[in-house]
Order: C-alpha cells, then structure tokens, then sequence
C-alpha cells in the first residue's frame, strides 16, 4: 500500500482491514460495491495470498467483480451460492440503530439483495459516516427507466405526507446522460435533509410504481467497524450490545495496494 496514506484513506483502510478478520476459511462471503469496500476486497486478498484462507466471493457489483479477479479471489454468483456465511459492505451514513444509507456507488440493489442473504452484515465505514439522524447524505432510489419522470414525480408527491425535511429530487447522470446501473435502471436521488421515520419511508417508497429498491438498509446490518484516522477502529455489536476498540498496526509497502490511497 502507499507508504502515506491521508487520514481518510487510513481510517478506511484499518476498517477492511479489521473487518476482514472475521471471514474464516471455508466461508461464503458478499462483497461490497464503494471506495470503502474496495480496501476490503484488498485486506481479503491479502489474507488469501498470506494465509492461504479459503474463501469463494459474491461481488456486488461489475466492479468489484472486476477488482477481485485482478486480486486472485475466487467468486461466484448469488444463484449458485444460494446463501452466504457474512457480508462486508460499505455506507453512506449509519445511526446508532446501525440502519444505513447506501447506494453512493449506484450499487444499492444487488448490495441489498446479497445482504440479505447473509447470516451476518458487517459495515465498515469512516467515523464521519455516523450520524444522530439519516438524510443529510442524499437517499437513492433505484427506479425502471419507463417513464421515470412519472415516478420521480409519484415520489415527490408522496414525500410531502412523510417526516422528511426536504423533498428536492435528482436524477442522478453519468456526463450528459442518467447513469444507468448494473441492472439496466435509473437511480434518483433524494435530497432529504432529515428522515425522520426511515422504516416508514423504506416501505412507502417501494409501494410506489417505478420504484425497483431504495438505500434505506433497515435492521439488516449487525456490526459496524469504524476507522479513525490515527488507526483505531471500534467494533459495535448491535445484537450484543457491545462496543470494543481496537488498533490496527499495517506494513506501510505493500504492492497489492499500490492503486490505493491516491
């Protein structure tokens, strides 16, 4: 890895590479779409070419799929793996409830889908992720291209009923044109300010036609590892009740990051 890394990319760092002790050999693990996730991809890797662990992976995304080949992982698909051991993952924002924000790397559905099929959910994420309250980070929604700005406009309506601060929507767009997702969809963004009641607002949004799936993660993810910048990580168990700190100590070279930390 790059032998200076800014306090950022440190915190991201020591949170992969914490998160990552948790996978044990033999293990069907999720892995995560974001800047974030991709430390996580290398931790894996890392332990793979050190330890000899013995994993197989499903990426949530082209991308990460992507990284993993080039890393020597071995991956599957959802269909074939059917259930998994643990998913590690990346987020947007997370509250004290460990409900979260995701889809900033436009990756919120096959995220949310390979979640769920995970005995365990693992977020790692930065300290500036933890909020007293979602929605400052903008809310994506995953809708079908089909009239979309039918949808969009559903969705405007709809949130003037709900306990949200603001109700300013965008699409989201890739240069001159909406990004389109792996799934062939349109994400749009929500730019809420405050969620007041994001359970309420998870199941409103996905009644609505158009709608595919929205970021809000709602009891699904079980622990959180969050990196500091000096390279201490804290681990909160939601189901235990726990919260345990810890240091990560690394080599400053290592060339499996050399891409990283730019």
């Amino acid at each position: 890895m790059p032998a200076e890394l800014s306090p950022i990319d440190t915190a991201k760092f020591v949170a992969a590479k914490r998160a990552v002790q948790f996978i044990e050999s033999g293990m069907k693990v999720g892995l995560g779409t974001g800047s974030t996730a991709a430390w996580m991809v290398r931790c894996l890797a890392e332990r793979i070419r050190d330890e000899g662990l013995k994993v197989v992976g499903v990426p949530t995304s082209t991308r990460t799929a992507e990284l993993a080949r080039q890393l020597g992982i071995p991956i599957t698909s959802l269909d074939d793996a059917k259930w998994l051991d643990l998913t590690i993952d990346g987020a947007d924002e997370f509250d004290v409830n460990l409900a979260l924000i995701k889809g900033g790397g436009a990756a919120l559905l096959q995220e949310k889908i390979v979640a769920t099929a995970s005995d365990q959910m693992i977020v790692i994420a930065d300290a500036a992720k933890e909020v007293s309250q979602l929605g400052n980070f903008p809310l994506p929604v995953e809708i079908i291209p089909f009239g979309w700005q039918t949808t969009k406009a559903l969705i405007e309506e709809t949130l003037v009923s709900l306990d949200v601060l603001n109700r300013d929507t965008s699409i989201r767009m890739n240069s001159d044109k909406p990004l389109i997702t792996d799934e062939a969809n349109y994400i749009l963004d929500l730019h809420l300010k405050r969620i007041g009641n994001p359970r309420q607002l998870a199941l409103v949004l996905n009644q609505i036609p158009g709608v595919v799936e929205n970021g809000l993660f709602i009891d699904i993810c079980d622990i959180v590892v969050i990196g500091h910048g000096d390279g201490r990580v804290t681990v909160r168990d939601i189901n235990a009740g726990s919260q345990a700190e810890d240091q990560v100590y690394f080599k400053p070279t290592d060339n499996i990051f050399a891409d990283l930390g730019d």
